[in-house]
């Protein structure tokens, strides 16, 4: 392409405040951006100098000259957006949660392959340093083979308070809920490092439904999850687990830790998501016997950008991206990988209505 990409951007939430300016500096023209309210369209069309704005998506998938579009709008809302836009002839990179559920992640998938569009989803984390520097130490056999894999993620207030405002992410219908908003990019990054998941055992959980809708001033009960665990078992032969909880008073942040034959690796995770100056520790055999500090080699943190800390892994992405439609591939993650991590979220739910252990099939 002898010119800059031409992006839509379906969503001014995150859309705005990351979309939008990764995009633009890695040299992607964003000509438009979409809202369900007009107001907030055009305003975010100001702000961030966009010349179009709409309402309706399926329009601006009619504009002339877009070549492809991000979708960052309610998890209910993915499935018809993206296989409206791959009908369209436009690649796509979506965000996380994928899709509702696997039946329509896997139709995203198939479509998307069978376009041979780049169609890519945003797990951005795989690129922030520390976790990139576990997988290649990892792939280095740094811990030898991996028998175990352990995440943690608690995070809470630490002052009481009262209902929350009722949102979209307070209802399971529209893809609200823990486990999908930041237990997709656990899910992913287990898939990641340690191959694919062959069978869960899990559940989630809601502890404090109480939501103040703000058109009736009543309180209305929130069915979206706010906490999570399960355990996983690699096809490999390995296993991984994870307790998360999102209203933990005080909560901790993250932990990841990854044992294997030969040693040891962690990242700790202060906040909610990782952070371009995560730390790596590790230990193995026959170097000394306390876990100590790795240091993170500049390739992996090749930039910084102050105005967001999630924009580094999400600019990473999007460089990936536009090298895969310049290419003609979806490099991962892609919607492949969505499909298998919906999977992987089906399979904690079933498993906990069930009460048992749910198999995760290939395809």
């Amino acid at each position: 392409m002898n010119r800059p990409l031409r992006v839509g951007v379906i969503g001014v939430g995150f859309g705005a405040t990351v979309h939008v300016p990764g995009l633009v500096s890695e040299g992607a023209e964003v000509v438009a951006i979409c809202a369900r309210r007009q107001e907030r369209a055009e305003k975010a069309a100001s702000d961030l100098n966009i010349p179009n704005a709409f309402t309706d998506y399926r329009e601006m998938l009619r504009m002339d000259g877009l070549d492809a579009v991000t979708i960052v709008t309610p998890p209910a809302l993915h499935h018809e957006m993206a296989l409206a836009a791959l009908e369209a002839g436009k690649h796509v990179l979506c965000e996380k949660p994928f899709a509702m559920d696997q039946g329509q992640a896997r139709e995203m998938w198939q479509k998307a392959d069978e376009s041979g569009l780049t169609a890519m989803i945003a797990h951005e984390f795989r690129f922030a340093p520390a976790r990139a520097y576990v997988k290649e130490l990892i792939e280095q056999e740094y811990v030898g083979d991996i028998l175990s894999i352990h995440m943690t993620l608690f995070r809470g207030p630490t002052q009481s308070q009262g209902p929350r405002p009722l949102a979209w992410g307070s209802e399971s219908a529209q893809g609200g809920g823990f486990l999908g908003a930041l237990g997709a990019h656990f899910i992913d990054c287990f898939r990641d490092w340690s191959g694919e998941v062959a069978r869960v055992s899990g559940s989630a959980f809601v502890h404090n439904p109480d939501r103040l809708d703000p058109a009736s001033g009543q309180i209305v009960a929130s069915d979206a999850d706010q906490a999570f665990s399960f355990t996983l078992a690699f096809e490999n032969g390995g296993w991984g687990s994870m307790a998360a909880n999102s209203v933990a008073p005080f909560g901790s942040g993250g932990w990841i830790e990854v044992y294997g034959t030969e040693g040891t690796l962690q990242a700790p995770q202060p906040g909610v998501n990782p952070r371009p100056d995560g730390k790596v520790m590790g230990a193995r055999f026959g170097e000394g016997t306390q876990v100590q500090e790795l240091p993170i080699p500049q390739q992996f943190r090749p930039f910084d950008d102050d105005r967001d800390e999630r924009l580094m892994a999400f600019r990473i992405l999007v460089q990936r991206f536009l090298q895969g439609i310049a290419e003609g591939t979806s490099p991962a993650p892609n919607f492949y990988d969505g499909f298998r991590c919906q999977q992987v979220i089906d399979a904690v739910r079933e498993s906990g209505e069930r009460g048992v252990w749910v198999d995760v099939p290939r395809e």
